[in-house]
């Protein structure tokens, strides 16, 4: 197991993600916790690229409300209800969304102020179940793009491929 944080910054996004995957599926190799994926794979994301806020909202009601789950970063919200800002909006309708000016998406949460892009990935188990979403903010505007979209939902489907998860 390698337990190194990497830091991707000088690479370009597509290479950086690649590498960011193969070195997340071997951190994670064997776990069955998805508490722990979450804290690893928030860390690992968040050092890779030097984010603002990079986190994990878990569905704590099917279709309600998201709670703050591992992150790093900032204090986050603690909960956000299904179609509320951009991390509700993405649990709502089950889809990534890429937001390049946080000001300018309707019903913003500003959990942090200096948050001026965001990215929020839904996370779903083998079963097709939500299980949270995954949240990555930026103190710059429009740091987020498809590259991002495609590498995140990548390393995210571990969370769908890995074997037997326990329960949250």
């Amino acid at each position: 197991m390698s337990e190194i944080t990497l830091d991707l910054r000088d690479r370009p996004k597509a290479q950086a993600y690649a590498e960011l995957d193969q070195h997340v599926r071997a951190v994670l190799e064997g776990v069955s916790d998805p508490i722990a994926a979450m804290a690893t794979v928030s860390c690992l994301v968040h050092h890779a690229f030097g984010h603002l806020w990079t986190g994990f909202y878990r569905v704590v009601e099917p279709g309600a409300l998201l709670r703050v789950g591992p992150y790093q970063g900032t204090l986050g919200c603690l909960e956000i209800a299904f179609g509320r800002g951009v991390c509700g909006t993405a649990a709502a309708e089950g889809r990534t969304v890429v937001v390049e000016d946080v000001h300018a998406f309707p019903g913003h949460i500003a959990c942090d102020g200096r948050s001026l892009s965001e990215i929020v990935v839904p996370v779903y188990d083998a079963a097709g179940t939500l299980l949270a979403v995954f949240d990555v903010d930026s103190e710059h505007r429009a740091t987020f793009d498809d590259d991002d979209r495609a590498g995140l939902e990548r390393i995210l489907a571990w969370f769908r491929e890995a074997p037997a998860l326990a329960a949250l």
